[in-house]
C-alpha cells in the first residue's frame, strides 16, 4: 500500500516570501559591498568632478566655490587655439594639437596590439602545450614583472642609442614610435601572459578536442572555438594595455619628446611645467581631454570586463 503525503499548498505571496528569505542575505551583502565601494571611491569621483568643472570655470575649483564660479567654454577655446593662457599668443595650431592626440593614440593602440597578440599566443601555448622548461620559463616570466620600468630605462635607452645608428635618417620618426611601443609593451606582457593563461585554463580540453575530431585544424579550432570564449579576458587585457600606453610618461618622454614628438602626457607636463605662470583652468581642460578616450574605451568594453570579473568563460 502506497502512502501519500498531503501536498502543501502555498499561495503566491507565501512562495514569494520564501524566495525573499533565501535571497535576503545575498541582497544585504550586495548592498553592503555596494555602499562600501561607493564610499571608498567617492573622494576619487569628487576629484575627477572638480577637474571637469574646473575646465569650464574661470579658476581652479576646490569645493564650495563650484556654486560661485563663472562657467564658460573659454578654457576649451584657448586649448583648441593653442593658447595656454588668456594673455599668451598662439603657441600651437589646431593641426599641432590634432597631431599630439594622434601620437597618443598611436602609442596606446600600438601597445594594445602588441600586448594582446603576444599574450594571447603565449598564454595559449603555456595552457595547452607541455614542453621541457615550461615551469621554469613561467616562473621567469612572472619574475620579469617585478622589475619596474624606471629601473630598466637606462638599459633600454642604451639599446636604443646602439640600434639607432642602423636606422636610415628618413625612418627615424617611425623607429622612435616602434621602439617606444615595443619597450612599453614589454613591461605589460609578463603579467598579461599569466592572465590569458588563466582564461585558457578554464576552457575544458574536450571543447577543443571535439573540434579536432570533427576535422578542424589546430589553428581553426583556436580561432573559431577557443578564442571567442576568452573574449572577456581579451577585453580586460586590452583596456589595461591601452591605459598603460595612453598614460605613459617616462618612455614617451625619453624616446619621443626628445625627438620633438609630443603626446598628451608630455603636452600636459609642458602646460603645468611652470606652475607660477601656468593657467590651470586650461590645464584642467587638457586633463579632461586626456581622460575622455579612456572613459569611452572603458564604456565600450564594460560588458566584457564584467564577464571577466565573474569568470565569463562558457563551455
Amino acid at each position: 500500500m502506497q502512502l501519500r503525503l498531503p501536498r502543501l499548498r502555498r499561495s503566491g505571496a507565501e512562495w514569494s516570501q520564501l524566495r525573499d528569505v533565501e535571497t535576503l542575505p545575498r541582497r544585504r551583502l550586495t548592498l553592503v559591498l555596494g555602499l562600501a565601494v561607493g564610499l571608498a571611491t567617492l573622494p576619487l569621483v569628487l576629484l575627477y568632478l572638480l577637474l571637469v568643472l574646473s575646465s569650464f570655470a574661470d579658476h581652479m575649483l576646490s569645493g564650495p566655490d563650484i556654486f560661485t564660479a563663472r562657467y564658460s567654454l573659454d578654457n576649451w577655446r584657448l586649448l583648441l587655439e593653442g593658447r595656454l593662457e588668456p594673455a599668451a599668443g598662439r603657441l600651437y595650431t589646431a593641426r599641432d594639437l590634432a597631431a599630439i592626440v594622434l601620437n597618443t593614440f598611436i602609442v596606446a593602440l600600438g601597445v594594445t596590439a602588441v600586448v594582446v597578440a603576444a599574450s594571447v599566443m603565449a598564454g595559449y601555448a603555456f595552457s595547452r602545450m607541455r614542453f621541457p622548461g615550461r615551469r621554469r620559463l613561467m616562473e621567469l616570466i612572472i619574475l620579469l614583472h617585478a622589475f619596474p620600468g624606471v629601473a630598466l630605462i637606462i638599459a633600454v635607452y642604451a639599446i636604443y642609442v646602439w640600434s639607432l645608428g642602423a636606422v636610415p635618417r628618413d625612418a627615424v620618426t617611425g623607429y622612435r614610435f616602434l621602439y617606444t611601443i615595443l619597450a612599453r609593451a614589454a613591461l605589460e606582457i609578463p603579467m598579461s601572459i599569466w592572465l590569458m593563461k588563466g582564461f585558457f585554463d578554464k576552457i575544458p580540453w574536450e571543447v577543443e578536442w571535439s573540434a579536432l575530431v570533427d576535422g578542424a585544424s589546430r589553428l581553426r579550432a583556436f580561432w573559431q572555438i577557443v578564442l571567442p570564449q576568452v573574449k572577456p579576458g581579451i577585453a580586460a587585457l586590452s583596456i589595461f594595455a591601452f591605459l598603460a600606453g595612453w598614460e605613459d610618461l617616462i618612455y614617451v618622454h625619453v624616446f619621443l619628446y626628445t625627438g620633438g614628438i609630443k603626446t598628451l602626457a608630455t603636452f600636459i607636463e609642458e602646460v603645468v611645467g611652470n606652475i607660477e605662470t601656468a593657467y590651470l583652468p586650461v590645464a584642467a581642460a587638457a586633463g579632461t581631454l586626456y581622460l575622455l578616450p579612456t572613459i569611452v574605451f572603458f564604456i565600450i568594453t564594460q560588458r566584457l570586463l564584467l564577464e571577466a570579473a565573474s569568470g565569463g568563460v562558457k563551455g
